[in-house]
């Protein structure tokens, strides 16, 4: 993941406005009744909008992200203390072997440079049978290609003041976007963040999977469980930590 690219606290206290709850969330809070979890990770859970909604009596919710700016303003948030709050990236994820479900929302994982060794360090949060579920962007759309000043540029009010922003692409080269996000505030300054993401497709993503242990690979093609198409904005993956217990039960053992 990047450093922190929301290091601005008055562009934090914007995110939520931004990005409000909506139907990700209710698939994620879905899932974790579904699969009755006591424990969940979040990783890249950036405010807490989410994750704080995850946490109830008897399930440990643990919320993990790079950005300190944005732990700072989820601990101070209603609910906050329901919650254990890390700060780090993919290498302070406990190898726990005991969560029921790892999570991650707002496409944490296109920002994840290297995808193998995340995977593999979620897969040792779980416990057998345990589920990961995240979405992606789907690279097909290349909505990249929008993002350009002339699109994207836009001005309003904010709780931080008067607020110009736009979104620049500065470089495409084989699924890695890199862009600059512009916020220009009243007194002038142009608190520029630059982002890079990295656009994965349904083949690279489901052996990413399969590779760091991972079954059971569904990919759909939206909240609600839509096809993928060539058309489909976000790819939503669901994948299990094999069971080595049952799987090593159902293999014949050798004659004696």
């Amino acid at each position: 993941m990047t450093e922190d690219p929301f290091g601005d606290e008055r562009l934090v206290e914007l995110y939520d406005l931004d990005n409000p709850s909506g139907i990700d969330h209710d698939y994620f809070r879905a899932l974790a009744d579904e699969l009755d979890a006591s424990k969940i990770v979040d990783f890249g859970c950036g405010t807490g909008l989410l994750t704080r909604t995850l946490a109830k009596a008897g399930r440990d919710v643990i919320g993990i992200d790079p950005s300190k700016t944005m732990l700072d303003y989820a601990r101070r948030q209603p609910g906050a203390d329901s919650v254990t709050w890390i700060d780090g990236d993919l290498t302070v994820v406990e190898q726990s072997g005991d969560a029921d479900l790892v999570l991650s929302s707002g496409n944490t994982m296109m920002y994840v440079s290297d995808l193998p060794a995340a995977l593999r360090a979620l897969h040792g949060a779980l416990k057998p049978g345990g589920v990961i579920s995240f979405e992606s962007r789907n690279p097909t759309t290349r909505a990249w290609e929008q993002w350009i000043r002339e699109a994207t540029y836009g001005e309003r009010d904010t709780p931080a003041g008067h607020l110009r922003e736009w979104i620049e692409v500065t470089e495409v080269d084989h699924g890695r976007v890199v862009f600059d996000a512009h916020n220009v505030f009243d007194d002038g300054r142009d608190a520029v963040f630059t982002n890079i993401l990295h656009y994965r497709t349904t083949d690279q993503l489901t052996t990413a999977l399969d590779q760091a242990g991972f079954g059971e690979i569904e990919v759909h093609g939206g909240w609600r469980g839509e096809p993928v198409t060539e058309t489909s904005r976000l790819l939503v993956f669901r994948a299990a930590k094999a069971d080595i217990g049952r799987a090593a039960a159902a293999t014949p053992g050798e004659d004696r």
